[in-house]
């Protein structure tokens, strides 16, 4: 057939591997999509099925769209009857046919998250359960989590439900159960979950939908999770025609439920199954290819394969040793304008990072330098909920008659002032033709809140006063962490840390904010600073740099792909380490391999030897996935020699520095680099008390902790004006600076 000839040798014996189960191993860019959508028009276009007799399953109504046109495409004709789309909408399909098996009728609502929350909150309250304690979205979360591995009320385990509510979140689930069936509707984790209750107590049903499906295909299988797994399972029992099309090195949403055991056990659970590995990619160079398989060679829990393309031998990657992520940011600035000038596109460049509070630093410098980007799966970083939150209560210390920022966090965290109590402000503020601020002041002396409200009113109202005071007296940055600690608003995400997914990163985003102030002179510089950078949002140009994490960049491609914040505990992810082990690790390795694969041309890889959290300035280390990627493929290079550090970084060297740049722990050296490092007021040896600094004139030499050595260029007070040798001219405090 036509559609056969494009295709290599491991493609086309995909393909035509039309009988008994079928698992192929396709690597990063070597034609999965063509395989699968040429594998089912092959199937229609022999005569194999009927198109309703072929289940296709995919993870995105996007990937079902295009594999449809495509299919289409092939055989030149419409493709009607095709069970072809997620596992959601296939499940929803089967469901309707059978609905009252589970006491639905075939007309059910399908609740999506936010009305799953609404209905949840109804249950803690009608138990009497404090909601502020016991959130109904972190309810909604372990539900979910519960019927992605295909359990129902009665199979969820003590140990499964842990402590919510004291003990009560199974039967909250059963109730939840129970009340979607009186409204007749059902949630997405339903789809699948009833779609199981339904074969395994209806054999006649099952058996129908076994003999239906002659054929079954399957995309992205390493990300399924366990109940997506006994659908499947099930329904190829008799056939067992299934082809799965996956790559165990990609599995990174272990996170979310996705079970790479799945593929692993795929031999197990379809004994005499056929394994095609797909090896030849068509997007990297043979240096990237290298460089991606070194890494990933480290894990243990792989199927094994070996990527080989005969593109051309490409740039060996890049391996950057900075002194800080401002540094970090700078470097890459550079690089992406240089690229630019040279003709590369901004749309063929991306910056993938392990963490959302990483962007930061890339988005300023690259608003600085008027290079138009795009943050792709999420807002940019002052967009973010948390940030707007936080910006919102800096607002109103600033200029209490701010009514925009005081009506967002008057009751965030909640503290008992609802929709009547603004109503009531908004009413007199109409009246009198004043701000919230100031109307909240009026209502305190009068009756006409209820005591509730009007204590937990006053109680903000005061803590506004005292925050203004203080920041007549405090730093700036002080008063930011008072601010945010004295109001609950990090006790809140503190507390959802066991109970919603993104807590820890909304943390590590609040953490950032503090560090970005530091670089103003005052609240007031930096909220200006805000505003003008809000204002920077996308103009409509067609070209853009792409600013990501490394989950969102999966499945995408780029002529070149920066890859920063290479350290230990950034990535990997102490986080993973410590809640998952060797599979945490494993995964985060994995993650870095998607990473390394983006790339077609070039990868630069980043790490910082020092990385400020919580405030405070901290060395790093870099990644044990730089060691791990093999040396002839990599260049390693530094942007900090001379800033005072150690190895490669500059500063005393006493061999106790490693390959990389960085002192190894537990080294004389970095004991001595730890010492410096927790005591910032000494400075080669010269002890400054705190709250006093040297005198300075214009033109003297000096040395700042973080920028290294530098001329003074203009004194104002104790604020200094110094041209740093290697970042630049900075205005900073004197108290931070020391002569050599």
């Amino acid at each position: 057939m036509p559609y056969l000839d494009s295709l290599n040798e491991g493609q086309r014996a995909a393909v035509e591997a039309l009988d008994g189960p079928v698992l192929v191993l396709a690597g990063a860019g070597t034609g999965k999509t063509r395989v699968l959508t040429t594998r089912l028009a092959h199937l229609l276009h022999q005569g194999r099925a009927r198109p309703y007799q072929v289940l296709a399953v995919t993870f995105t109504n996007k990937a079902a769209r295009e594999m449809r046109d495509r299919v289409e495409q092939q055989i030149g004709g419409a493709v009607e009857g095709l069970w072809l789309g997620t596992f959601h909408a296939l499940g929803a399909r089967i469901l309707r046919r059978h609905a009252e098996i589970v006491g639905l009728r075939q007309d059910f609502t399908i609740l999506d998250a936010d009305d799953q929350v609404r209905l949840l909150k109804q249950h803690l309250q009608a138990e009497n359960i404090d909601e502020k304690r016991w959130p109904a979205r972190a309810l909604s979360g372990m539900i979910q989590r519960w019927k992605d591995k295909g359990l129902t009320p009665d199979k969820v385990s003590a140990g499964d439900a842990g402590d919510f509510a004291n003990g009560r979140a199974v039967k909250l689930y059963a109730d939840y159960q129970e009340r979607l069936q009186t409204l007749n509707a059902a949630d997405f984790g339903d789809l699948l979950l009833h779609c199981l209750t339904v074969f395994t107590e209806a054999e006649d049903v099952l058996k129908d939908y076994q003999s239906l499906f002659r054929y079954i295909l399957v995309d992205e299988y390493q990300d399924t999770n366990v109940a997506q797994y006994l659908w499947l399972r099930l329904l190829a029992q008799e056939q067992k025609n299934i082809c799965c099309v996956g790559d165990d090195d990609q599995s990174i949403y272990g996170w979310r439920g996705a079970e790479i055991g799945n593929i692993l056990k795929f031999e197990k659970d379809f004994p005499g199954a056929k394994v095609v590995r797909l090896e030849r990619n068509y997007r990297s160079t043979p240096q990237i290819l290298a460089a991606a398989s070194g890494l990933i060679a480290n894990n243990e829990g792989r199927l094994g394969k070996t990527l080989w393309t005969e593109a051309n031998q490409g740039e060996k990657l890049t391996v950057r040793g900075v002194w800080d992520g401002e540094a970090e940011a700078r470097v890459v600035g550079e690089e992406v304008e240089a690229l630019h000038t040279n003709g590369t596109s901004l749309d063929e460049i991306a910056v993938l990072v392990r963490a959302g509070f990483q962007t930061r630093e890339f988005e300023e410098r690259f608003i600085t330098l008027g290079v138009p980007y795009r943050v792709v799966g999420g807002p940019r970083f002052y967009e973010r909920e948390e940030i707007r939150d936080a910006i919102a209560y800096f607002r109103v210390v600033r200029q209490p008659d701010d009514d925009l920022a005081f009506e967002r966090i008057i009751n965030k965290p909640t503290r008992g002032i609802g929709k009547a109590t603004l109503q009531v402000l908004h009413e007199i503020a109409r009246a009198t033709k004043r701000s919230l601020f100031a109307s909240a002041l009026d209502v305190l002396s009068t009756d006409e809140l209820r005591p509730q409200a009007k204590r937990a009113l006053a109680t903000i109202i005061d803590d506004f006063e005292r925050w203004r005071r203080l920041s007549k007296a405090a730093h700036h940055t002080e008063l930011a962490e008072t601010i945010l600690d004295e109001s609950g608003y990090t006790e809140m995400w503190q507390a959802r840390l066991k109970k919603q997914a993104d807590a820890a990163g909304r943390l590590e985003n609040l953490k950032e904010l503090i560090s970005a102030m530091e670089e103003f002179d005052s609240l007031a510089g930096f909220l200006e600073h805000v505003s003008l950078v809000m204002e920077n949002v996308e103009s409509g140009q067609e070209e853009m740099v792409s600013l990501m994490t490394l989950h969102s960049a999966k499945g995408l491609e780029f002529d070149v792909v920066f890859l920063p914040g290479w350290e230990e505990g950034l990535f990997p992810h102490q986080r993973a380490l410590d809640e998952s082990g060797i599979s945490g690790l494993e995964e985060e390795r994995r993650l870095a391999y998607v990473g390394l694969t983006r790339a077609r041309q070039r990868i630069d890889i980043s790490h910082a030897a020092n990385r400020r959290i919580h405030n405070l300035w901290q060395s790093a280390i870099p990644s044990r996935f730089i060691e791990e990627l093999p040396k002839d493929q990599i260049e390693v290079t530094s942007e900090v020699g001379g800033y005072g550090g150690f190895g490669q970084y500059g500063g005393v060297n006493d061999g106790a520095g490693d390959a990389w740049g960085s002192p190894t722990i537990g080294g004389p050296g970095w004991q001595r680099f730890q010492k410096r490092r927790s005591e910032p007021k000494t400075i080669e040896g010269t002890a400054m008390p705190a709250g006093e600094s040297e005198s300075f004139a214009p033109s003297d030499r000096c040395f700042h902790q973080k920028f290294g050595m530098g001329t003074i260029e203009a004194v104002d007070g104790d604020h200094l004006t110094i041209s740093f040798d290697h970042a630049g001219t900075k205005r900073v405090m004197a108290q931070f600076v020391a002569k050599p």
